[in-house]
């Protein structure tokens, strides 16, 4: 009978090893379209549920889920805390459950699942919406999101150019050396996306760095930063100029300070798109706002314990 004290320890390390950008992007899609079958999903997944720590000015999210099609039960524990110096702003552990007892079966690391998983998301919406073959991708932000998503990305698309800004130059300027030849630091965010096909926004801006009036027609946004009702990368006018993609109405509805503050129109959840049910307005402007979802989390914790389970 399994009992607690079978419960499997998985670092990060590990995960890093084990969880391939290429079978997590087709799990990921997988996920997104099931969840938005919404007569039958067999997702049961609410929205997160967030404390607040003033006196840190931290946040402490907690994001279950049952997905009956994966046989995964899990949630994941996310912490965020701005103003740390000496450790990581974020951190996380998932929690894997057997679906059939409720025993507990295994603690993830939940650092590199979030910024894995959140990338191989970004991709997935990117094949659906972006408009023809993309040559020239900007990155607003140069810390573990930015690196992560230049990493998918590239695993599905061949950029000709990569455009870093960051608030912080140094950190526009090191990654782009990182990345490479066909990458280059630009001072302005304006001169890092006026010819970009597709644009990433993955900053810890309260308030909007990304105007109408910088983007070129046709271009794909993923934002993925402000994940609070009170704060949003893009300024209004672009959302509204825009058609808004999104992973679950419910959550951003809840969460997303890009469609909250703008007043904005969600026209689909990603999940629609792959399903077929809603369009691809792939030749208007078009945002995926990504907050995350705990079935994104459970798919790639499954992921990788199935491949333990095999080198076992």
């Amino acid at each position: 009978m399994d009992t607690i004290s079978s419960l499997k320890l998985v670092s990060a390390q590990n995960i890093a090893n084990i969880l391939d950008y290429s079978s997590l992007i087709a799990a990921i899609e997988k996920s997104l379209a099931n969840f938005s079958h919404r007569t039958d999903s067999g997702v049961n997944q609410p929205v997160r549920s967030v404390v607040i720590v003033p006196n840190s000015d931290g946040f402490l999210g907690c994001m279950p889920v049952y997905s009956r099609e994966d046989d995964v039960l899990a949630t994941k524990i996310v912490s965020f805390f701005p103003r740390n110096k000496d450790v990581p702003t974020h951190h996380a552990v998932v929690l894997v459950l057997c679906a059939q007892t409720g025993v507990p079966r295994a603690l993830l690391d939940g650092d590199v699942i979030t910024a894995r998983r959140t990338a191989a998301t970004s991709v997935v919406a990117t094949k659906h919406l972006v408009n023809g073959e993309p040559k020239i991708l900007a990155i607003l932000g140069s810390g573990v999101q930015a690196r992560s998503h230049y990493i998918a990305l590239s695993e599905v698309f061949h950029f000709k150019q990569i455009c870093i800004w960051n608030h912080r130059p140094e950190g526009a300027h090191k990654l782009a050396d990182e990345i490479g030849n066909n990458c280059v630091a630009c001072s302005k965010v304006s001169e890092a996306v006026e010819d970009a096909d597709v644009i990433v926004t993955v900053t810890s801006a309260k308030d909007p760095i990304l105007k109408a009036a910088w983007v070129k027609p046709g271009v794909h946004i993923n934002a993925v930063g402000a994940c609070r009702p009170d704060w949003s990368e893009l300024e209004p006018e672009l959302v509204n100029s825009a058609v808004v993609y999104v992973d679950s109405r419910e959550g951003a509805l809840k969460e997303s300070g890009d469609i909250i503050l703008a007043k904005a129109e969600i026209y689909a959840e990603i999940g629609e798109v792959i399903n077929g049910t809603c369009e691809a307005k792939r030749e208007q402007i078009t945002i995926f706002k990504s907050l995350g979802m705990a079935i994104e989390d459970a798919v790639a914790a499954k992921l990788v314990l199935d491949k333990l389970t095999v080198n076992d």
